[in-house]
């Protein structure tokens, strides 16, 4: 007879493997807390306290946002945006899912513990979720700028474990959804891809070799100084006009008067200026970026003086395709898209503030007070029936990636226009939410998304506000959006290198 054998060896349980798992934590914990870490006594408990309610962080983006740059705008605001969402899901979910207590202080060195102890339960660490959050929104932006952030995130997320407060897995875990927060916030509002887009159709335009025969009008609201500076240095015989905003159209005009080349510096609606003279006058156009968005710019592939100077040197240039809007007797053009809707109200809101707070500002107030308002869907008639709409938008070209905000344009000569909708309903929030995460161009209860050459809307009421390339006009009765064809040149190097 025969006996038989387990040999299988026994497994710890769930329980054993988490006691494990917590006194492994607690040993490098105090093994922490006796190591003597070189210069860390006087910079890591300031850099902790600096980091209390966001404060290091809100301040680190004040200072990206005042350079002027539109990718450290973009960059601090995506870092802000990834930490707010990293704190709500630590404050709401993470701390009251784990009730862990704080560790006991008495191995760690007095000098090294807060004079105010948190009194929050001690998993995850928001500390170091904010930390990681704000830092991976900002290089997932801007590698360079995440590279600058990331030494200063990572001494404060040590802080925690270096002053007590935390547990090495606290912060870890902390660190690991603060990252998953930037990411999630990367899904519903993607970053830009920074590739050329295609250089086509090719255009025919004037060479200057030192700039002589352009003159380019500056937007001084803009914070033009900078890159007007750095464009003399390249084309040292443009003349340069620096205007103020109420001056600008008929700068503009004189310019394109006498001019062999339009040019402009400012954001989106400077050049939208800009392009409808162009357009009248038959002149080309070259673009330097001067707003505090440039999405024609970033998507026509010119980012600063030296791409342009570079394409006037050598006289290289594309032509693109314009939007155009008609109602009644009003007409106007876009380069990047047109709205009706919810989006309108968010510029109105933008312009009411931009003066008194700034544009960056402006916008996420403007933003938050448009959500909460209680708003009505916008009753027209459109193709052939008649539907509410939270949002109607309509890009001048076909906008790549899913989000929040359509990303990019890969081509700006498609001839289509790319129309998205926001259909009537409770809750526009959650609608755009719900867009916005779905997709670009995919049809559902509340949104829909079609490429089209003209686009027809009818009924719409008086006083409705239709925003292009971030201007608002009111608009009434019927709605006529379609294409002018490679209707505009603008000077762009054709070779990035």
């Amino acid at each position: 007879m025969t006996a038989d054998f387990d040999f299988t060896i026994p497994q710890p349980g769930r329980h054993a493997l988490r006691k494990h798992l917590l006194n492994l934590d607690s040993r490098v914990f105090e093994a922490s807390a006796t190591l003597h870490w070189p210069g860390a006594e006087p910079v890591l408990p300031r850099l902790s306290r600096s980091a209390n309610h966001g404060v290091l962080w809100f301040a680190t983006a004040a200072a990206l946002a005042v350079t002027g740059s539109p990718r450290a705008r973009r960059a601090a605001a995506r870092g802000l945006v990834s930490l707010a969402v990293a704190s709500a899901t630590i404050n709401t979910v993470g701390k009251r899912s784990v009730r862990r207590p704080r560790p006991v202080l008495d191995p760690v060195p007095l000098a090294r513990q807060l004079k105010r102890q948190p009194i929050t339960t001690s998993f995850p660490s928001g500390h170091a979720a904010s930390a990681a959050a704000f830092a991976t929104g900002v290089a997932l932006e801007s590698r360079g700028l995440g590279a600058v952030v990331a030494p200063v995130a990572f001494s404060v997320a040590m802080s925690r474990v270096y002053t007590g407060v935390h547990f090495p897995s606290d912060v870890l875990a902390g660190a690991v959804l603060g990252a998953g927060a930037a990411f999630a916030v990367r899904r519903l509002v993607p970053t830009r891809d920074r590739s050329a887009p295609p250089a086509r159709p090719h255009a025919t335009v004037p060479a200057l070799p030192d700039g002589e025969g352009l003159i380019l009008v500056a937007n001084t609201a803009a914070g033009t100084a900078d890159r007007v500076r750095a464009l003399e240095d390249a084309l040292p015989l443009a003349e340069i006009v620096e205007c103020a905003p109420e001056d600008l159209r008929d700068e503009l005009e004189k310019a394109a008067a006498r001019c062999q080349v339009l040019g402009v510096c400012g954001g989106d609606g400077t050049v939208n200026t800009a392009a409808g003279i162009a357009l009248r006058r038959g002149r080309p156009l070259a673009v330097l970026p001067g707003g505090t968005l440039n999405h024609f710019t970033l998507d026509l592939g010119v980012k600063d003086a030296q791409d342009v100077g570079r394409a006037v040197r050598r006289g290289e240039a594309v032509r693109v395709d314009v939007g155009r809007f008609r109602s009644g007797d009003q007409e106007g053009v876009f380069l990047n898209n047109c709205s009706l809707g919810v989006y309108p109200e968010l510029v109105r809101e933008r312009e009411r503030w931009s003066d008194r707070i700034g544009d960056w500002p402006a916008g996420v107030l403007a933003a938050v007070r448009v959500l909460r308002a209680d708003h009505h869907p916008l009753e027209t008639q459109l193709q052939g029936g008649r539907r509410p709409l939270w949002l109607l938008f309509a890009g001048n070209g076909t906008y790549h990636r899913s989000g929040l905000v359509p990303a990019r344009r890969l081509d700006l000569a498609d001839g289509r226009l790319d129309v998205r909708v926001v259909h009537g309903g409770r809750g526009p929030a959650l609608r755009l939410l719900a867009a916005a995460v779905a997709g670009p161009l995919t049809r559902s209860p509340a949104h829909a998304g079609v490429l089209v050459h003209r686009l027809q809307v009818d009924d719409v009421a008086p006083g409705t506000l239709l925003a292009y390339d971030g201007e608002a006009t009111e608009v009434a009765g019927g709605v006529t959006l379609d294409k002018l064809p490679e209707a505009l040149t603008v000077y762009r190097p054709l070779d990035p290198n």
